[in-house]
């Protein structure tokens, strides 16, 4: 069992920069793919980035590709969301989620996930 707590989200300007975190319980992080998804007014949730259990490879969508970097520190359990120039239509609840497998996807194919944390952009 994976328990994950997104932090981080918050209010800022249309071309600021936020970073937000993921911690995560347990013993074997690095056997966990994980990924970041979003959930905007309106709309459905969907997949933002994704990384590997080693953190060697990394996906992203193509609407934050060069904007948003995911990574993250298996010494410290954690994942990160670094988000650049950020615009109106960032504005969604972010969620991290793991999956049982090193392996990631960009598919909503995830076991765990977090409560979310709100990110807000305003123009």
């Amino acid at each position: 069992q994976v328990q994950l707590v997104e932090s981080g989200g918050g209010l800022v300007q249309a071309g600021n920069s936020l970073k937000l975190s993921c911690a995560a319980s347990g013993r074997t992080f690095g056997g966990y793919a994980m990924a970041w998804f979003r959930q905007g007014p309106g709309k459905e949730r969907a997949i933002v980035a994704a990384i590997s259990g080693s953190g060697a490879r990394t996906s992203y969508v193509d609407s934050v590709k060069g904007r948003f970097t995911i990574s993250r520190d298996n010494a410290k359990n954690t994942m990160y969301l670094q988000m650049n120039n950020l615009k109106a239509e960032d504005t969604a609840v972010y969620y991290c989620a793991a999956r049982f497998s090193t392996v990631e996807t960009m598919t909503p194919r995830y076991d765990y996930w977090g409560q979310g944390t709100q990110v807000t952009v305003s123009s």
